[in-house]
């Protein structure tokens, strides 16, 4: 049996690591931290900031993932857990344990988080949540 493969180490500075679209949702922006290259697909991390306002949000669905993390490093951003709503602010941690069914429905225009998930290629599955009425975002100031 051969031995699994050693994570890299790396070093990336901001400005190797350019806010690009095409991730998850279409309304955010994300970093890519390189962490999936450098542990062979076992983890990724990314930072995602708002990119427009919140419309319909992401609807419930649940991540296929073993692990994933949300830590708030600016603004603040609404979900829905099962029934509970939470406030999800700056300098707070969110583990989403497998297969919670969720629905991020409201953002601030600076929100910003990183995002931690294992394994790197998880994936996500539209789910019926338990709460037909999810609260409505609050507008952005124009």
């Amino acid at each position: 049996m051969s031995a699994a493969p050693t994570t890299v180490f790396t070093h990336l500075k901001r400005a190797d690591m350019a806010w690009k679209g095409g991730g998850l949702r279409d309304f955010f922006l994300y970093r890519d931290l390189g962490i999936a290259d450098a542990t062979h697909g076992a983890v990724v991390a990314h930072y995602v900031k708002a990119n427009m306002p919140p419309e319909e949000g992401t609807g419930w669905h649940i991540h296929v993932a073993d692990f994933q993390i949300i830590i708030m490093t600016k603004g603040w951003a609404r979900f829905m857990y099962g029934d509970k709503e939470h406030l999800v602010e700056a300098g707070d941690c969110v583990h989403q344990r497998p297969g919670i069914v969720h629905y991020l429905f409201d953002y601030s225009p600076d929100m910003e988080y990183i995002e931690i998930v294992s394994p790197a290629a998880f994936g996500t599955v539209d789910a019926e949540g338990p709460v037909t009425d999810v609260p409505k975002p609050t507008p952005w100031a124009t």
